[in-house]
């Protein structure tokens, strides 16, 4: 145990400061362009390529890590077939989404403004090929994982989020705001070089394309549906989260932004670290039917959530005020005392949920290693598209944006308790 430990503390450290390039971006974005029309954009323009990533990489990945250990097949097959199979459908997904990106987005946040759905437009051209690359990227990640090379996954966001910071920033000058686009475009090539190299150099497998018929192609598909649902569901709070402050003041979708995004960085280090790890070690364990490790890992990981994120809960409730203005208003002449004022609220709510995010992605795995993946998306459509929705637009006329937050806040919190409830029952976690 003390060397899992030892892995998840390499693992966090690692983590940490690749959250901390990717918050970064949000904060340099804050400074420069506070909560106006562009920062809207930028926000709202990565939220479909974001949405694909989480939802299409993770759901395919997870699966694939969940039919490796039990497959008949030769694992190198196994591999090419899957990274075959990722590749297809990320590439599917794009190019649909490019060719009909004006519909698409008229769609998805049908309140933007005529000069909001412009910026938005370009930016979106320049960020959604990127969604390809982030796809494999994440299944490439996956596969470092179940072979026991966890510093690589984690190094290569790393990549990604100080490539994208730093393109971000150097380009600024002569591109604005499109600048975030073609960072996002630049940093995703080379995150993806980087893992590819990695699994050249680290293990035996090769990633040519295989075609034809599997049963564990199949498997995967059969496992990652409902996942992907499941996934789905869970990312939609972003996506409600524009739709809804898209039909607010000015500057409301960026503050809502910038609220979640620190809200979800502490909880994010720490759940990625221990996920990370958990996982692929749960899924072998579930493999060999081993249940007493299994409860173990479940009793520990939500010991470290709680003791972990309940003080970083707390600071960021109480301390809303000097933190936001310390991150985003010190020294910067476009996050002023308006832009402050809107967003202290909603992040002092968003702290709230960071637990219960957290908690809801790690028990969620174990659901998944026991075979289950179709409860959780059933309590997550319960709590994201109906408890979340119903509060937003019940009280978003009188609270305005923090309306949205407690929306997250409360449904989160409704999540876990179901999925731990039902756990308890089912399996005596």
């Amino acid at each position: 145990m003390n060397k899992f430990i030892k892995i998840i503390g390499a693992v966090a450290v690692i983590n940490i400061v690749a959250r901390l390039f990717g918050f970064l971006r949000e904060v340099v974005i804050g400074r420069q362009y506070g909560t106006s029309i562009a920062a809207d954009a930028i926000a709202t323009a990565y939220t479909i390529p974001n949405f694909i990533y989480l939802v299409v990489g993770g759901g395919l990945t997870t699966a694939f890590i969940s039919v490796y250990h039990s497959t008949s097949s030769e694992k190198g097959l196994y591999v090419r077939k899957i990274f075959t199979t990722v590749l297809l459908a990320a590439s599917i997904i794009t190019v649909l989404s490019v060719i009909f990106a004006g519909p698409l987005l008229k769609l998805t946040f049908p309140g933007l403004k005529p000069d909001q759905f412009a910026m938005t437009y370009e930016l979106f051209l320049w960020m959604m090929p990127s969604t390809v690359i982030l796809v494999l990227s994440t299944w490439m990640s996956g596969l470092l994982n179940v072979n026991d090379r966890f510093h690589l996954s984690s190094l290569a966001i790393l990549v990604y989020n100080a490539a994208f910071v730093v393109i971000g920033v150097l380009l600024t000058p002569w591109y604005g705001p499109a600048s975030y686009g073609i960072g996002a475009l630049l940093s995703a090539i080379f995150m993806g070089v980087f893992l590819y190299g990695g699994i050249k150099r680290g293990t035996t497998f090769s990633l040519k394309p295989s075609f034809g018929k599997s049963d564990d192609v199949k498997r995967v598909w059969s496992i990652a549906l409902p996942i992907l649902l499941g996934g789905a569901s869970m990312q939609f709070y972003a996506i409600i989260h524009r739709i809804a402050a898209a039909g607010l003041s000015e500057g409301a979708i960026s503050a809502v932004n910038y609220a979640s995004k620190l809200s979800n960085f502490p909880q994010a280090i720490m759940m990625t670290a221990v996920t990370t790890v958990i996982y692929p070690l749960l899924s072998k364990k579930e493999g060999e039917g081993d249940n007493e490790t299994i409860k173990k890992l479940y009793k520990k990981g939500m010991l470290y959530l709680v003791a972990l994120i309940g003080p970083a809960t707390a600071v960021a409730y109480f301390f809303a005020d000097p933190i936001i203005r310390l991150i985003f208003g010190f020294g910067s002449s476009k996050f002023g005392e308006e832009s402050i004022q809107l967003t202290v609220p909603i992040f002092q709510v968003f702290a709230l949920s960071m637990f219960f995010l957290a908690a809801t992605t790690y028990v969620t795995r174990f659901y998944y290693a026991k075979g289950n993946s179709v409860l959780p998306v059933i309590f997550s459509l319960i709590s994201v598209l109906g408890i979340n929705i119903a509060i937003i637009y019940l009280f978003v006329d009188s609270m305005g944006a923090t309306a949205i937050a407690y929306g997250t806040f409360i449904s989160s919190a409704f999540n876990l308790l179901m999925l731990v409830i039902y756990a308890r029952v089912k399996w005596k976690l």
